[in-house]
């Protein structure tokens, strides 16, 4: 049995850890989690095929008849050729690692521009290969999250590319693997002035490889990503916004140049939107235009649709036509849009913080008119009441 002092000793030990451990609680403050939502690429050739049957299970970007079946089998299909693109561009995307960057450089900014939310932690949540939104999921859980952004790195708003991975992102909270958040949602920014600029500075760059008597008669043709016309003609409003990111962009170039909008990456037999970019190419040197620029428009990062189909593609076709083309750089780790990236953050806090602005904007709350999708419906109900419902 223990003496009075040998107790007293004892009871001193355990209300100093106990102090220790009440002072480590109160000086930790979870982080405001800044998820970084896109489709993703596979790093590695070998993480090829995964990526492809993740991406034609998902109805939301490309719907199939019998999907649960059809989708194992195209994929299984495509991924020898699919294998040997991500070899020529170097074993693999360089999406996730340009996404980091990009995500670490947002929240140093952000933790100036707006302390009271601070510290501010990126998180990638890639949709169809790793880290996938569950394994992240894990992490905002782990890591005691309480508040969080799911800030879409697609810049124009599409219901099959940042409407899917919100609908992800809805199903893991609903289901409890992520703790109690309090969300809010950046959707869209295809016009934010910061973005624009990068866009232009990197087209007056690629200009700069022409002589200058030639820069004028340049065309410049914006490539973005196309969709089913299933999914334009049920309302989606994805086209609407690439086409007022590529008149924002002309304005801060004063029309410099002669323009297109151009839709690349169409997969399968269906109707796709239109006019791809292959044809464009083709078509301009069948007229006489021998110099182009090609400008991606939809994409924040390489990855394969730039580096292969733009680069080794397009690129090359052009070139056998006889054109002078080039791609315009991608944003990868342009300062001016990383700062574009935190101020989008940054003022978004700031409206919601301050009861200007609700948890989603009032875009995201109107469905598309031919949507039929009860997933839909129910992610932005969850999101409209930040998550808490």
């Amino acid at each position: 049995m223990l003496s009075h002092a040998s107790r007293t000793s004892v009871l001193v030990c355990n209300v100093r850890r106990m102090a220790t451990l009440h002072a480590s609680s109160a000086t930790y403050k979870s982080p405001t989690a800044v998820i970084m939502l896109n489709m993703g690429g596979p790093a590695t050739v070998p993480e090829t095929h995964d990526f492809l049957k993740n991406l034609f299970m998902d109805g939301d970007l490309i719907p199939l008849p019998l999907q649960r079946y059809l989708a194992p089998l195209i994929a299984k299909r495509r991924t020898p050729q699919i294998e040997k693109q991500y070899a020529e561009i170097g074993g693999g995307s360089p999406i996730l690692r340009y996404t980091e960057y990009q995500g670490a450089g947002m929240c140093a900014l952000l933790d100036e521009l707006h302390p009271e939310t601070a510290p501010h932690k990126a998180y990638v949540a890639f949709r169809y290969t790793n880290p996938l939104t569950q394994e992240t999921a894990r992490r905002l859980k782990a890591d005691g999250v309480k508040r969080a952004i799911a800030f879409s790195q697609y810049p124009q708003y599409s219901c099959s590319t940042t409407g899917s991975s919100l609908n992800e992102i809805f199903r893991r909270g609903r289901a409890g693997e992520m703790g109690d958040i309090e969300w809010t949602v950046i959707d869209r920014w295809g016009t934010h002035p910061g973005f624009i600029e990068a866009v232009a500075q990197n087209i007056e760059l690629a200009l700069q490889k022409f002589q200058p008597s030639d820069r004028s008669d340049v065309v410049l043709l914006f490539s973005a990503h196309s969709l089913p016309m299933s999914v334009v003609n049920r309302g989606d409003p994805y086209v609407l916004e690439v086409s007022a990111s590529v008149n924002a962009v002309m304005d801060r170039l004063r029309h410099s140049n002669p323009y297109r909008l151009v839709w690349q990456s169409q997969v399968g037999p269906s109707a796709w939107m239109g006019m791809q970019t292959g044809e464009a190419v083709k078509g301009l040197a069948r007229l006489g235009k021998k110099r182009a620029i090609l400008v991606p428009i939809a994409f924040t990062t390489d990855h394969i649709e730039t580096l292969y189909e733009i680069d080794l593609e397009y690129i090359k076709e052009g070139e056998e036509l006889g054109m002078e083309i080039y791609r315009a750089g991608s944003l990868n780790e342009s300062p001016v849009f990383i700062r574009a990236l935190a101020d989008i953050a940054a003022q978004h806090l700031r409206d919601y913080v301050s009861g200007r602005s609700r948890p989603a904007s009032v875009q995201m709350s109107l469905r598309c008119p031919g949507c039929k999708n009860v997933t839909c419906a129910q992610q932005k109900h969850w999101f409209a009441g930040a998550g808490q419902l």
